[in-house]
Order: C-alpha cells, then sequence, then structure tokens
C-alpha cells in the first residue's frame, strides 16, 4: 500500500474513542503498517468532543487530517458527525452511530437538538447508519459501544484479517475481554 489512508473517529467524551482508535492503531502497526495518531480532547470529561485521526500506509509522516482528507469518518454521535463532515474527501464514507447526547445549551433549554441530522448526511456521502448503542445493549454492555463501532470500521475498509482478538485482549481487562471481542464480532456482522 503505497498511499496513506485517513481515518477520522469522532465522539464526546466518555464514549470510548479514543480506547477505540488506540485498538486500531495496535492491529494496524501489527501488520506492518507506519501508523500516526493524533487526539484531541475539547472538555471531554463533561460530554465535550473528542476526536482522534488515524493515518496508516507504508510511511506516514504527520498525524493530522485536514480538510476534505479523511477516507472515512467513524461518528460515535450524531451531531459530531455533522460537525465533522467537512473532513472527508469527495469520495470519503461515513460510519455514524445513530446515538444523540445533548450538549449543556440543549439540556438548559437554550437551544434544541437539531432535526435531520442523519438525513443532511446521507444527503451528501455514503453513510452506513448504526444502532451501536442498542447492539452494544443487547450484548450486555452498553460500554461496548466503541468497539462495535470498531467492528463496523474494520469491515467497511477490509481489514478483517488483522487478529483483532490478541489486540482487544492486549488493550482491556481480563473480565472485559469475551465481551469486547464478541461486540467487535457483532459490529463488523453489522454491515
Amino acid at each position: 500500500m503505497a498511499e496513506v489512508k485517513n481515518i477520522l473517529l469522532v465522539g464526546v467524551g466518555g464514549q470510548g474513542t479514543i480506547l477505540a482508535s488506540k485498538i486500531l492503531s495496535e492491529g494496524l502497526m501489527d501488520v506492518g503498517y507506519d501508523v500516526k495518531m493524533s487526539e484531541i480532547h475539547g472538555m471531554s470529561q463533561r460530554g465535550g468532543s473528542v476526536t482522534t485521526q488515524v493515518r496508516f500506509g507504508k510511511e506516514v509522516y504527520s498525524p493530522i487530517i485536514g480538510k476534505g482528507q479523511a477516507d472515512i469518518l467513524v461518528a460515535f454521535e450524531t451531531m459530531e458527525a455533522l460537525r465533522w463532515l467537512d473532513h472527508l474527501n469527495p469520495y470519503g464514507k461515513i460510519v455514524v452511530n445513530d446515538y444523540q447526547i445533548p450538549s449543556a445549551p440543549i439540556l438548559t433549554g437554550k437551544k434544541d437538538y437539531p432535526e435531520g441530522v442523519i438525513e443532511r448526511i446521507k444527503a451528501k456521502v455514503d453513510t452506513t447508519v448504526l444502532d451501536a448503542a442498542n447492539i452494544a445493549e443487547r450484548l450486555g454492555n452498553a460500554k461496548t459501544m466503541n468497539i462495535v463501532l470498531l467492528g463496523a470500521l474494520v469491515k467497511a475498509i477490509g481489514l478483517e484479517a488483522i487478529n483483532w482478538e490478541d489486540i482487544i485482549k492486549k488493550n482491556v481487562k481480563e473480565k472485559f475481554i469475551d465481551m469486547n471481542i464478541k461486540a467487535l464480532k457483532t459490529g463488523m456482522d453489522s454491515l
């Protein structure tokens, strides 16, 4: 692979965006890719935006993905998908979690959550919508939503051959390994 692939994962603090990106990066490194990852935490402990940028290929010189450069955008929260949509390239894909986390202005009644966000996204780009939160709850642990989305990403970009189970074993506590492996497989099967 001569070209560099750009993946943008976006969400809200507490959704596990960074863990999913770490597992993704380690899996890519395990099969020989040069990987660069950058993370941005915007008041993440208080429900602020969290963004990770993962770039991989034969040689990668910078972790930063500029506007219009992402090949795929994985949005853990619906509004974050819309906020970062301009970073997708013209042929990019988006995997969006149909899940809303109201921001402070919405919670205080100063603003309303915008309607039709997913429809607006679908009108612009190749979009896959998942209800990853519901899938994770059905699997027995809502906190595995991030790994369900990681599984969908892995399938969307054709990286199923990587030994993701070993990478998960290295990155999650022992008591959560089986449920996270199940979440990854379910996410892969959801596409």
